[in-house]
């Protein structure tokens, strides 16, 4: 009986779903997804390139904002295969290796942006508190070493879960609910007890995503009362300008990042478009649109980009 239940296990192949009821918009969607991966794509490239070659982008915001870069470009490339592939040619299979393979890019990814935002939410704390040791106290070194933690962090904690995944049959019909694999989609098609993974799955969200969430608020609880006790209103002002890339980066990743995980549990209750749509939201919009703010904020970036593109 072992042995039928792990060869179901090891031949098991998912169904990617697309759009449902939208099937006909497919190749207008596809178009869609197209301009906003290459927009993705050569957006986070240009900021990586014009960091890497320009010295005088050295600063530990920048650095940080490379981090975010790198990680929006490594999510867009992990999901553009299956979402694509589904949209342009209808191909729905995923073998159960590349879905836990890309499943284990994504989180791994995602927990890793989350570890950049609070990174970066540090870095403009530091900076509106103490500018003149700001340089001194985030040195290249200690950046390193924060986005090491980042990676190695995510890497340990989403490992197991793909072991944990494939030692369970999966019999029932193998249908995933987005065009691409997330743990909380793949466990609740297997035929035995999940309850490990899920209580596995909580525990590293709320030590991730949870933690790192509520670390980012009391950093800005803390920015706005140094702000606040800035006697010149300018000053304060330009204060929080600096912070406004950061916050719109935030925003646009955990509303998506912390709702989606609230529609899976409560999935019988609410709009299973809403789900879908979220789950693109979650994984297109900010690695489209961080580049894009980061850009228009920031005028020394803005001016630099202007000049490789129209020397």
């Amino acid at each position: 009986m072992s042995t039928v239940n792990d060869t179901k296990s090891n031949s098991a192949v998912f169904l990617l779903t697309g759009i449902p009821g939208q099937e006909d918009l497919h190749l207008w969607i596809a178009i869609l997804f197209c301009f906003m991966y290459a927009i993705s794509i050569i957006g986070n490239s240009v900021i990586l390139f014009i960091i890497k070659t320009d010295p005088s982008l050295y600063e530990p915001m920048y650095i940080f904002l490379s981090m975010l870069a790198l990680t929006d470009l490594g999510l867009s490339i992990v999901t553009m295969p299956t979402i694509l592939g589904i949209f342009l040619f209808n191909s729905r299979e995923i073998g159960m290796d590349a879905c836990f393979a890309q499943m284990f890019f994504i989180h791994s990814l995602s927990y890793v942006e989350s570890a950049v935002l609070v990174s970066m939410a540090f870095d403009r704390f530091v900076a509106i508190r103490d500018p003149l040791r700001y340089a001194s106290i985030l040195t290249p070194p200690r950046i390193a070493k924060m986005g090491l933690v980042s990676v190695l962090r995510a890497v340990v904690l989403i490992f197991p879960l793909p072991f944990l995944l494939k030692r369970f049959p999966y019999c029932r019909e193998k249908v995933l609910s987005h065009s691409y694999c997330v743990h909380q989609e793949v466990m609740k098609l297997a035929c035995s007890d999940i309850t490990v993974n899920s209580v596995y799955g909580l525990c590293i969200a709320l030590l991730t995503v949870g933690l790192d969430s509520l670390l980012i608020f009391f950093s800005y609880v803390m920015i706005f009362k140094i702000v606040l006790s800035i006697a010149s209103h300018v000053e304060s002002l330009r204060a929080l300008n600096t912070c406004v890339s950061h916050l719109c980066a935030v925003l646009l990743f955990y509303i998506p990042v912390l709702g989606l995980p609230v529609i899976h549990r409560f999935g019988n209750i609410s709009s299973h478009l809403l789900q879908v749509v979220l789950g693109y939201i979650y994984l297109l919009v900010p690695p489209l649109m961080n580049p894009i703010v980061y850009s228009v904020k920031s005028k020394h970036l803005r001016g630099r980009i202007i000049k490789v593109f129209f020397k």
